[in-house]
């Protein structure tokens, strides 16, 4: 049985290293067939594992005496400090020790190490964060959610071909839908940059362009892909999760509002954590950051052992699939030089 190494970034985040070490005994305890490589401060990695049930030969610790933090310039960062989580974990993609790397640390360091460390394919012209998102008719797949705020119409492109090719790969779907986020359904309207992007999906023959999306038709899941520049995204993803969270703190203080509410609370629970649980964006692992020689995978800065565990299994089932072979297949070819 070949054995799938992910290397994880136990020293990044809000909850390191005990949410990133509880996260991957979860997934060591689901599959058989993964290894896991733990970067960071090795004494307090160890004594998150004391005391734990799991198979040894299965789970390593490499020691990192630096730390990158959040406010660090990200290219100063990952240039200087080589001996930190997130350039180690990293340089072991690069090198071929594994297959995947989950940080949830600084985001711009983990993208500014995706370009330097493990390198771009060649043809792309800029890597995207791709994160999956619940929907009223299942998942939507938002592209660029944070890696490029200033994007050109090519990338946008780009991004949907990838995209397309990650959705229906994941979710076995042939020709998913993809549409761009525009402030109206007509084609004329838009920004510059939709308005220059929209004919160029339109034309492009290996996509299935559906037009404009607007914000309020994400929820009800009315594209597959949904592709836009990074600034347009990340706002789109964090309201998304505002909403959520507001939604769920609203439900549960009207049900404990009276004793009725409470009686009637006990009935509905367990179909309202069901529901709870597919609109919990965490459910899906972390956002790939696609386009690049080797899968990096970015995780909230306050990602749980659920989040860590499930972007365990993103990676697993990205690598099983073979998604980046198809992507170097459909995008890199000769003809195209990388930027």
């Amino acid at each position: 049985m070949e054995k799938i190494v992910i290397a994880v970034d136990a020293a990044g985040g809000d909850y390191a290293p005990a949410a990133p070490v509880a996260g991957c005994l979860e997934a060591l305890s689901r599959h058989q067939d993964i290894d896991l490589v733990l970067y960071g401060n090795e004494a307090a990695i160890r004594a998150e594992l004391a005391g734990k049930e799991y198979d040894a030969d299965r789970i390593s610790v490499v020691d990192c005496t630096e730390q990158i933090a959040m406010a660090e310039p990200p290219v100063a960062a990952i240039r200087k400090k080589k001996d930190s989580s997130i350039v180690k974990g990293m340089m072991s993609v690069r090198r071929g020790e594994a297959h995947a790397f989950i940080s949830s640390g600084s985001t711009g360091a983990v993208l500014a190490g995706g370009h330097l460390l493990v390198g771009r394919l060649k043809g792309i012209e800029r890597p995207p964060l791709g994160v999956l998102m619940p929907t009223e008719k299942g998942t939507s797949l938002l592209i660029d959610c944070g890696a490029n705020v200033d994007a050109r119409p090519s990338w946008l492109v780009q991004f949907a071909e990838m995209g397309s090719i990650y959705y229906g790969t994941t979710f076995g779907k042939e020709n998913p839908t993809v549409a761009i986020v525009n402030i109206g359904a007509e084609e004329e309207k838009g920004n510059a940059l939709v308005k220059e992007t929209f004919p160029l999906l339109k034309a492009n023959e290996n996509i299935n362009f559906i037009g404009s999306i607007e914000a309020r038709d994400i929820p009800a899941g009315m594209a597959d892909v949904i592709v836009c520049d990074a600034f347009v995204g990340n706002v789109i993803l964090k309201e998304y999760e505002g909403v959520a969270s507001m939604l769920l703190k609203m439900v549960k203080k009207s049900l404990m509002s009276d004793l009725r509410s409470k009686a009637g609370a006990l009935l509905i629970k367990p179909a309202l954590k069901r529901a709870l649980k597919d609109f919990d964006i965490s459910e899906y692992g972390g956002a790939p950051l696609l386009g690049l020689k080797g899968l990096v995978v970015k995780a909230h800065g306050n990602a749980s052992a659920r989040e860590f565990g499930n972007a365990i299994d993103q990676c697993r089932d990205f690598y099983g699939k073979d998604i980046n072979g198809k992507i170097a297949a459909r995008l890199c070819r000769d003809d195209k030089e990388t930027k």
